[in-house]
């Protein structure tokens, strides 16, 4: 058995429990805002979570956790953050994997209805007295999609392609919660990331608009 340069083994050692949890965003059509899912727990609401199983890897345990716990599948959330304070769970010494993941709205809305009374959705900015530490969860994940959006074309895919610029702008402005720049700075900022496809937007507000791929 190995033994370290004090003697001891590594079961001579506490071991916290292991925990995983996901805050999962997407842009809801009308509401002009990130939204962060949330699970009706018996502390109240929280991010879909679960504790790590024996001989299960971190991306095991958040794929079953939103299978279980959402009811949504075949998602890759990328590891965002430990939390490690000693006090954050009242019911021991629990360490977190903060996940995230960004999830277009047509293939949520289904989950979201199928479990509308125990899962829900909420402005991440308007979000607050989660479970545990759920709360700083949230914002560390909604900064680091925003981050993600402000010199780069949708990047997680939430406007289906091909769109238009002005589609484009409207969900960049749903992920920063404000304008990005006028239309013309996005415009110049945006149009060298994006191809060019044949076909133009018909009934939107002037000329008909050109469309894009990312």
């Amino acid at each position: 058995m190995y033994r370290d340069s004090s003697g001891k083994a590594l079961t001579d050692y506490p071991r916290p429990s292991v925990a995983v949890d996901t805050a999962v965003l997407t842009v809801p059509p009308a509401a002009g805002s990130l939204d962060v899912v949330l699970v009706r727990g018996d502390g109240g609401w929280a991010l879909p979570g679960t504790f790590l199983h024996e001989g299960e890897t971190l991306a095991e345990a958040v794929q079953r956790s939103l299978a279980d716990k959402v009811g949504l599948g075949g998602r890759s959330p990328q590891q965002l953050q430990v939390f490690d304070d000693p006090g954050r769970d009242d019911r021991g010494w629990v360490l977190s994997v903060a996940h995230v993941d960004v999830v277009p709205w047509d293939e949520l809305a289904p989950v979201l209805e199928a479990r509308r009374d125990d899962v829900a959705h909420r402005p991440c900015d308007e979000v607050f007295g989660l479970a545990f530490d759920h709360d700083e969860i949230v914002r560390l994940a909604a900064e680091h999609v925003r981050a993600r959006y402000r010199d780069r074309p949708d990047p997680a895919g939430l406007v289906p392609e091909p769109f238009t610029l002005r589609e484009l702008r409207v969900v960049h402005q749903a992920v920063l919660g404000r304008l990005p720049r006028s239309s013309d700075t996005f415009r110049r900022a945006m149009l060298p990331l994006l191809t060019e496809v044949p076909g133009v937007r018909e009934g939107t507000v002037g000329k008909p608009a050109q469309l894009y791929r990312r």
